[in-house]
C-alpha cells in the first residue's frame, strides 16, 4: 500500500503545531496502524529527521495509551477498536490519512500525537478505589455476588481510560469515563461503604479538571473502543444526585 499521511507535529506543549505531509510506500495491509507509524518513523530517522512521537505500550488494546485521532475519529474508523489494534486493511491504497492528537482542553498536547491524560488519573485518585483489608486473600465465596450485578460491574470495568470519549465529545466531557469507574465500584458490595463519598469526590475532581458536561450527544459511546454504554452516565447521575441529597441532610455534629 502507498499512502499519504498528514501528521500533526508539535515540538512541545508551548510551541505551535502544524500538519506535515509524508509519503509512505510498501505498507502491508496486515500491519497495524502503529506498525505503519513505526515504518514512517524509521524512514524519517534514516533521513536525519525526528521521528513522530506517539504514546503506546501493550499494543493489545488493553492499556489505552494509543490516543490519536485518525481521519477525524478517535482511534480510527473501526468500531470498538483501539488504534493499536486497527489494521491497514481497513484503508485503501493511495488513501490520504490525517493523524492528530486528542483535541480537548483538559488534554494539552505535549508533543506531536502525545497528550497529557493525567486529569483522568486524578479522577481515579480522588475516589476510584476501595478501602479493603490487606493480608491473606479472602475466600472467593465469602461475598456472593449475583451474576447480573457481576456482569454489569465487569462491563463498566472494561473501560481502559484512553480518553476517546473526551476527544469525541463536543463538550470534552469525561462523564462516560467517570461513570464507568463509579458504576464499577458502586455496584459491587465491596464498594458500597464509600459509595456516596466516592461519587462526590470523583465528580468534583472531574469538574475541577475542566471537563465539560454531558448533553446526550452520544459520540462518547460511539468512539469508545470498549463499547461502554451511556447507561454508565445515567448510573453516575443517579448516584451523584442521591449522594448530594444525603450530604445535604447529614446531621451537623
Amino acid at each position: 500500500m502507498n499512502l499519504t499521511l498528514k501528521v500533526w507535529r508539535q515540538k512541545s506543549a508551548n510551541s505551535k503545531g502544524n500538519f506535515e505531509t509524508y509519503k509512505i510506500d510498501g505498507v502491508s495491509e496486515d500491519s497495524s496502524f502503529l506498525e505503519m507509524l513505526d515504518i514512517l518513523s524509521e524512514d524519517l530517522v534514516s533521513e536525519g529527521k525526528e521521528p513522530v512521537a506517539f504514546d503506546h505500550d501493550c499494543r493489545e488494546g488493553i492499556c489505552g495509551s494509543c490516543s490519536m485521532t485518525i481521519n477525524g475519529l478517535p482511534h480510527g474508523p473501526e468500531k470498538a477498536t483501539t488504534a493499536c489494534q486497527l489494521h491497514m486493511r481497513h484503508f485503501h491504497d493511495g488513501q490520504t490519512i490525517t493523524i492528530e492528537p486528542w483535541r480537548a482542553k483538559p488534554f494539552p498536547v505535549m508533543k506531536d500525537l502525545i497528550v497529557d491524560r493525567t486529569p483522568l488519573d486524578r479522577i481515579i485518585q480522588s475516589g476510584g478505589f476501595i478501602s479493603a483489608r490487606t493480608g491473606s486473600a479472602v475466600d472467593a465465596n465469602a461475598m456472593p455476588i449475583a451474576k447480573g450485578i457481576a456482569d454489569y460491574a465487569m462491563d463498566a470495568a472494561a473501560c481502559i481510560g484512553c480518553g476517546a470519549c473526551v476527544a469525541a465529545c463536543p463538550n470534552a466531557s469525561a462523564m462516560l469515563f467517570t461513570g464507568a469507574k463509579v458504576a464499577h465500584m458502586n455496584s459491587l458490595p465491596q464498594g458500597k461503604p464509600e459509595k456516596d463519598r466516592r461519587v462526590l469526590a470523583m465528580v468534583t475532581t472531574m469538574d475541577g479538571e475542566g471537563f465539560g458536561g454531558c448533553t446526550n450527544v452520544g459520540e462518547c459511546e460511539a468512539a469508545c473502543p470498549k463499547s461502554i454504554s451511556l447507561d454508565m452516565i445515567a448510573h453516575l447521575n443517579r448516584d451523584y444526585a442521591t449522594a448530594q441529597v444525603k450530604n445535604f441532610f447529614k446531621p451537623v455534629a
